[in-house]
């Protein structure tokens, strides 16, 4: 045993007598964790917290003994109005805001007891989420607030909440059709000094501190509570205003550390895992992972979207490491929404950074989606298929000549699920299909993990012109578009975005991380392409079916050479207005004829230029495509 886990465990022996291996035996009280309720009157705190603990709430300057009132159960009561006030807890491990703490202030190391109403914007009452009828609708694209407006010339609040009300930005999400924007973390956390705004620094984000909190360094003011939620509300509600679905990436698997974490502070060791030696079980990757089959950390994640869905009007979530999470939790959380609104989005990486101290058949991993019903996780086969897989920078995929990547291909196309002609056994990563439903699978080529799109062609590709990168950008991204799945893309690629080669930038500086909004006049056929790619997918039902059982009914595969991948969506798939639309992704670098079925028909998509309204008829049972692209016809 390390000094360091000797140590942990004498601090366990003191402040409780809950022994570590009993405490899977603690049950979730009647209350959530520590609750703050204010009245002009009184306010009453409660804390969740071991029960041999010496709990203290500070109110101001004024030190408030907390009272036992039940099984790890403590409260107190603060007469008089105390609006204004900052508090924390401590438990004899050092002062702590709490776990669920609704308002923080710099660098969220106290809670502040304020009336939630008076930071909502004018006409919060009458915000409404966009109708979305399926999944298979949305279009989501990925952000992180500095990244997108850090650069733009002339935004009025680079890098904030703010940036994302300016017209300027409303309409260039307009203009490319998006309608969710999946922005990453914006909850209150650990690596950015809100102290220090004046001096460069970047995160990603994904180092949680107060997880209900908006982040302080997106606000214009983080040394006031009141203004990240405010300036949180009213990006939210720019964003519905337009249509515009808001999707938050939670990270619920782990915390920024362990002994400083408000977890760790309040109830030690009880919300995170340990080995059967007793460290601390690592599946996140970041030195520890949270146990979400324990009663009040599963209440807790629970409780946090319910109240991000109801106090932010939050449209969706997208679960970091979702494969650190066990299934049962997950299906909960999915129930709960439910019975808001049904429509609010679920989808995680199924995946998890390590080995998890938790039985792997109970995890909510890739291959047990299937397993948990209205809850999708990003497809690895596609994406590797298209550019070539995580583990290997320089290795391409179908992109770049990589043989026997066509039923990986398929097997994103179809959503993911069964069908007859996809061969699993030929499947770069899953022998079997992993979904009941093709909205269960997000199809994308890149996002902010790993290289961005043309980083990636850049380092797998030697000898690339800037003419191949284009075609195969945009081949790549009509494959994710004309897929079953949920379309997904990272913030700029419609720009040409690159990131100078970086592999993992969470924390490189803007000069890596920015957009160059320049790229919109330098390469303005790429958004041109993009933005009616998606015009076209919106358009047109038969590219979002929606249900197995109408995919494997409506797409089928025709025979194509290698190199190529070539279906067709037949019968008025959806009630599309097209009869029969054919799908043709060309990768190789000469031209290539395919046979299809004989008839008469319009292009609407060729040689990196789409429009619906016809470029060009063609008759027969025989169609060339042109090299690094796509062509796309109905009749």
């Amino acid at each position: 045993m390390t000094n360091k886990t000797m140590l942990t465990t004498l601090l366990l022996m003191a402040t409780t007598t809950i022994h570590a291996q009993d405490l899977t035996a603690v049950q979730a009280p009647d209350f959530c964790f520590d609750e703050m309720t204010y009245s002009p009157q009184q306010t009453v705190f409660k804390l969740f917290a071991p029960n041999d603990a010496k709990c203290v709430v500070k109110v101001g300057k004024k030190k408030i003994k907390m009272t036992k009132a039940g099984d790890c159960l403590w409260t107190a009561t603060v007469k008089g109005n105390q609006k204004g006030q900052y508090y924390t807890f401590d438990t004899g491990r050092g002062e702590t805001p709490g776990v669920f703490a609704k308002a923080v202030g710099v660098n969220g190391r106290q809670a502040m007891i304020i009336d939630l109403r008076d930071t909502d914007p004018a006409g919060w009452e009458s915000d409404r989420r966009p109708v979305v009828k399926s999944p298979a609708d949305l279009v989501i694209y990925e952000m992180h607030h500095r990244d997108f407006s850090i650069a733009r010339s002339d935004a009025k609040h680079p890098g904030k909440f703010l940036a994302l009300t300016e017209p300027w930005a409303i309409s260039h999400l307009q203009r490319l059709g998006v309608n969710a924007v999946h922005i990453l973390p914006s909850y209150d956390f650990g690596s950015v000094d809100e102290t220090r705004l004046d001096v460069p620094q970047y995160n990603w984000g994904y180092d949680p501190v107060n997880y209900n909190v908006p982040e302080g360094s997106y606000s214009t003011d983080p040394t006031r509570p009141e203004v990240r939620i405010r300036e949180f509300k009213q990006m939210v509600q720019a964003l519905h205003k337009a249509g515009i679905s808001v999707i938050l990436d939670v990270v619920y698997n782990h915390t920024y550390d362990i002994d400083h974490s408000n977890f760790q502070r309040t109830f030690p060791d009880y919300y995170y895992r340990k080995n059967g030696d007793g460290t601390y079980s690592n599946g996140s990757g970041c030195g520890n992972e949270t146990a979400s089959e324990r009663p009040m950390m599963r209440r807790f994640m629970k409780e946090s979207v319910k109240y991000w869905v109801q106090e932010y009007h939050i449209d969706g979530f997208r679960f970091d490491l979702m494969g650190v999470h066990d299934i049962e939790t997950m299906n909960e959380i999915r129930q709960m929404l439910d019975a808001i609104d049904p429509t609010i989005v679920m989808y995680g990486e199924g995946w998890s950074a390590g080995s998890c101290a938790y039985p792997q058949e109970k995890l909510a991993m890739k291959a047990h989606v299937n397993r948990m019903p209205g809850i999708a996780a990003f497809s690895d086969e596609i994406r590797d298929a298209l550019r070539g897989p995580f583990d290997n920078d320089t290795k391409p995929g179908i992109l770049g000549g990589a043989a026997n990547m066509e039923e990986s291909v398929k097997f994103g196309i179809v959503g993911a699920i069964s069908h007859p002609q996809v061969d699993m056994a030929k499947v770069n990563y899953s022998k079997t299909a992993w979904t009941q439903e093709p909205t269960q699978m997000i199809s994308y080529v890149s996002c902010h993990d790993d290289m961005c799109l043309v980083d990636r062609l850049k380092a797998s590709i030697p000898r690339l012109s800037k003419d191949e990168l284009i075609r195969l950008d945009l081949l790549a991204q009509t494959a994710v578009f004309t897929s079953q799945g949920v379309p997904f893309m990272l913030c700029g690629e419609e720009l040409l975005r690159d990131k100078k080669g970086v592999h993992n930038s969470y924390e490189s500086p803007d000069s890596i991380n920015h957009l160059d909004w320049q790229n919109l006049q330098r390469y303005p056929q790429v958004f041109e392409y993009y933005r009616n790619l998606i015009q076209l997918r919106k358009h047109h039902p038969a590219f979002r079916l929606g249900n197995a059982d109408l995919v494997r009914k409506h797409l089928e595969f025709l025979d194509a050479p290698k190199q190529v991948v070539a279906f067709r969506l037949k019968n008025y798939a959806g009630r599309d207005d097209w009869r029969n639309i054919i799908v043709i992704l060309n990768a190789s670098r000469q031209a290539q004829p395919v046979s299809i079925p004989s008839g008469k028909y319009t292009k609407v998509c060729s040689d990196g230029v789409i429009s619906e309204q016809g470029l060009g008829k063609l008759n027969g049972k025989q169609v060339t495509v042109a090299p690094q692209s796509a062509l796309i016809l109905h009749d």
